[in-house]
């Protein structure tokens, strides 16, 4: 059969629209550049698998990039040594790190059963009243404006393919999407973890080398962990606007902004602190 055991998301590997030349056509408000991002046929769904945990390494990259460097300015505006700075920064990097990762996968799954709950819920309702949940389909499309008529022929026609109306009722009655089989939670903690650790050191790059080497200046390699950290930051920024959708040169630059704050609390505080306390490093 073709009709309702047709799995709802066997388009995924068809032939769609050029997404990214939509964008820019929409951006450039060119009508012609976006018939021809619609007209044209490339394969979806390759990208699926990484794209799943993009928001995992970016924003888990922000993360441990921002609170290392806080840690370093901290360090830093409180006159503590190079030696104290590399204890206080990786140990950041692996409690912060797995306190990110746990919470990621925390927060994942509780996502993923939510929604695999509901959408049993709501195939158990399709299955032993069907009438009903299609009403409440065709009232919801009538509240949109969709006359009577049209609303139940459309509902209707829809219901015939079960997985396609099931999904459809998820989002239409409770605003969820339906749940990926695939979605891993554990992947997602994973990925924050690591991107927390990977892009949190690059702040302690210079303190690494320069205890190894021996004799840096401790403000030569202040000052080369805030530029490390500048790209690291501009560059997660701009990463992170392309997955939002956000004006890349904007992101990068609230990104810095935000780093900026941070480490900048972080540094005062400390300094203050210090002189408050008389502290003698």
């Amino acid at each position: 059969s073709s009709d309702s055991s047709t799995p709802a998301r066997n388009s995924a590997t068809m032939a769609t629209r050029d997404l990214d030349a939509a964008k820019n056509a929409f951006e450039s408000a060119d009508a012609a550049a976006s018939r021809a991002a619609h007209d044209s046929e490339i394969e979806a769904g390759h990208a699926g698998e990484a794209g799943k945990y993009v928001k995992s390494l970016v924003f888990g990259g922000l993360d441990g990039t921002i609170t290392t460097f806080a840690v370093v300015a901290a360090s830093k505006g409180g006159g503590l040594s190079t030696e104290v700075v590399l204890l206080m920064g990786f140990a950041n990097l692996v409690a912060d790190g797995i306190s990110m990762g746990f919470g990621d996968y925390l927060s994942s799954k509780a996502e993923l059963d939510y929604a695999k709950t509901e959408k049993k819920r709501e195939k158990w309702e399709l299955e032993n009243y069907p009438e009903g949940e299609k009403r409440e389909m065709i009232e919801l499309y009538m509240a949109r404006g969709v006359s009577e008529e049209d609303a139940t022929m459309v509902i209707e026609r829809l219901a015939k393919y079960k997985n396609f109306f099931l999904d459809l009722m998820m989002v239409e009655e409770l605003g969820l999407m339906p749940p990926d089989e695939t979605d891993s939670p554990a992947k997602n903690g994973l990925v924050t973890f690591c991107a927390f650790a990977l892009f949190g050191f690059v702040p302690l790059v210079p303190y690494v080398f320069g205890r190894a080497i021996g004799g840096a200046n401790g403000d030569a390699l202040f000052g080369s962990a805030c530029g490390l950290t500048a790209l690291t930051m501009a560059a997660l920024g701009a990463a992170k606007a392309k997955f939002t959708n956000q004006n890349v040169t904007s992101s990068a630059l609230y990104m810095l902004l935000n780093g900026t704050l941070a480490a900048a609390s972080a540094y005062l505080v400390s300094f203050a602190i210090s002189k408050a306390l008389k502290v003698n490093v």
